[in-house]
This record gives C-alpha cells, sequence and structure tokens, in this order.
C-alpha cells in the first residue's frame, strides 16, 4: 500500500490461496474423470466419468478469471477521482459524485453478501433496503467501506479502509485539479465490442461448430465401434489397439484448449495495437479444433 499516491489495494493473499486450491481440486477431479472414461467401455461408468470430467471443467475459467481479478484489483484515490479496479471491470468515480463513504457496519440492515462469497471474490449486484442497488467489488468480507454516488453505491474492501476515508476528505478539502469524467467499463463490453467485428464472430462460430461436431461425432463413433487404432507403439510398429471411448480424449482436449485460447483472444483485444494478436490466437484455437477433428477421421479410417 502507498498512502503517499493514494493505492489502498484489497487484501489478496487469502483470496488467492483459496481460489488456486479450488481450481488445483477442480483439475485433478476432472483429469481421473477423463483418464477414467478413456480406460472403459461405453455404458454407465464412462457416462459418469464423462458427466464428472465436464463438471469438474466448467468452473475453472471462471474461477480463472477471479484470480486474475484479484491479482490486478486496486483502489486509487487522486484529488480528481476514485478508481476501482476489478479485473476488466473499471469505475472512475469524480470525487464531486461521492456523497460519503463510511464502513459497511455502521448499517443498520447488514449488507446481503453477494452469491459465491468466497475470500477474496464478493462481485456481484445486491439491494439493499435502505440504500437501493448495491454493487460489490471487495474481497474480504470484514473490511467493508461502502462508496456512495448518485448511481448506486459500491461496497470495496481496502487493506486500511481508514487511510483511504482520509484520504479521501484531504482530497476533498484541497478541491479537485481537473474536472474528471465518470467512466465505467464492464467485462461484457469486451466480448460486445469484439462481437462485432465480422472476423472475430466468423473464428469464434467457427471453433464452436467444430467442437460441437467433434463432440457429437466422437459421440456417434464410440457405441458403434468397439476399438480403434490410436497410435503405434514405437516407430515403424504396429498401431497400438484400444478400446473406442479414448476417442473422447480428442473433443475434450480440443474443447479445453479452444476455451482457454477464446479468454486469451479476450485480453489481448481489449488494446487496440494488441488486437491483431487477439485474432491470430482465435485463429489458432479454430485451426487447433480442425485438426483435432481431421485426427479423429485419420484414426476411424486407420484399419483395425
Amino acid at each position: 500500500m502507498d498512502n503517499k499516491t493514494g493505492h489502498f489495494p484489497p487484501p489478496k493473499r487469502n483470496g488467492l490461496i483459496v481460489h488456486s486450491v479450488i481450481i488445483l481440486v477442480l483439475a485433478m477431479v476432472a483429469v481421473f474423470g477423463f483418464i477414467r472414461q478413456s480406460s472403459v467401455d461405453v455404458g454407465p461408468v464412462f457416462l459418469i466419468a464423462l458427466l464428472v470430467s465436464l463438471i469438474s471443467f466448467a468452473p475453472i475459467p471462471f474461477l480463472a478469471y477471479r484470480i486474475y481479478s484479484l491479482w490486478r484489483a486496486d483502489y486509487h484515490i487522486d484529488r480528481d477521482s476514485l478508481l476501482i479496479r476489478w479485473g476488466l471491470r473499471l469505475e472512475d468515480i469524480p470525487l464531486s459524485d461521492i456523497e460519503w463513504i463510511r464502513p459497511a457496519e455502521d448499517l443498520t440492515t447488514p449488507l446481503t453478501l453477494p452469491n459465491l462469497p468466497l475470500p477474496g471474490g464478493l462481485i456481484g449486484m445486491r439491494r439493499h433496503p435502505d440504500l437501493g442497488v448495491v454493487e460489490f467489488l471487495a474481497s474480504d468480507s470484514k473490511k467493508l467501506l461502502l462508496i456512495a454516488t448518485a448511481k448506486r453505491v459500491f461496497v470495496i474492501s481496502p487493506e486500511n479502509p481508514a487511510g483511504l476515508t482520509q484520504t479521501f476528505a484531504r482530497a476533498t478539502e484541497m478541491g479537485s485539479l481537473a474536472p474528471a469524467e465518470a467512466k465505467s467499463v464492464y467485462p461484457s463490453f469486451v466480448v460486445t465490442q469484439a462481437w462485432e467485428s465480422g472476423l472475430a464472430r466468423y473464428l469464434w462460430l467457427s471453433a464452436l461448430f467444430l467442437n460441437i461436431g467433434l463432440f457429437i461425432w466422437a459421440s456417434l463413433i464410440i457405441p458403434t465401434t468397439p476399438n480403434v487404432a490410436l497410435g503405434p507403439q514405437a516407430a515403424g510398429g504396429e498401431f497400438e489397439i484400444v478400446p473406442s471411448s479414448q476417442l473422447i480424449i480428442f473433443p475434450v482436449a480440443s474443447l479445453l484448449l479452444a476455451v482457454l485460447g477464446w479468454i486469451a483472444g479476450l485480453y489481448f483485444y481489449r488494446w487496440e495495437r494488441e488486437r491483431i494478436l487477439a485474432f491470430i490466437v482465435w485463429g489458432s484455437g479454430t485451426l487447433t479444433s480442425l485438426l483435432f477433428l481431421l485426427a479423429v477421421l485419420f484414426v476411424v479410417t486407420t484399419p483395425v
């Protein structure tokens, strides 16, 4: 924390540890289910392993974004505005728009925490009977600070709530150096902005349909084909014959890479000068999905 420059970041250690542990556990469960389904014949065990893998993997990108948001989170106050940064969420509030700042413990009716109130991730909207709409951009429920504006009340959690409050009082007394404009940026804005690009839409939809097609094709092949030649045992050796259930490796791996590539592309798309990297990443993801599709075609056409 740097009080001189007005940086009052939220507590991060506990949140980073909790989210990292959850991601590690989910990844281990997903890998176990993935290995299990690739080593059994089609049946109840195969379907259960598939569901376990998909359900375990689904929250990982969401939790990874929470880690990124917490790592980048900061509350910065100067003589002109209070800047709240939380991942891709940005709220720049002119000091003249702030009506009051006070601890959440002063409320007669306690705040209701947002859904999934994990340490390091108190994010979301709630309605309070006295305050109206309240937006949480906080990490620690024990250090909540309310920022009231005409728009809504923001809930933050600086490591030093008293220090931020005192800095706000001093900045207000000194007056603004230059008029500041309110600014709100939401994560969905990046997705919406990228969707307006015809090339981005084409690459996204191509990757989506390729992965859907790959899943459907694999699900049709597995019940009707008992064994496939997945790969040679050694250079010049005979093909290794394995249960066809191992074909599930291809759509799962393709989907995993497609999701990671989509998220990485959104990260680069935020800056005009780096958008070419976003298109390269999205294009690579689409090409990778196509290669997985061709790999399945090669496998099923190889004589067993």
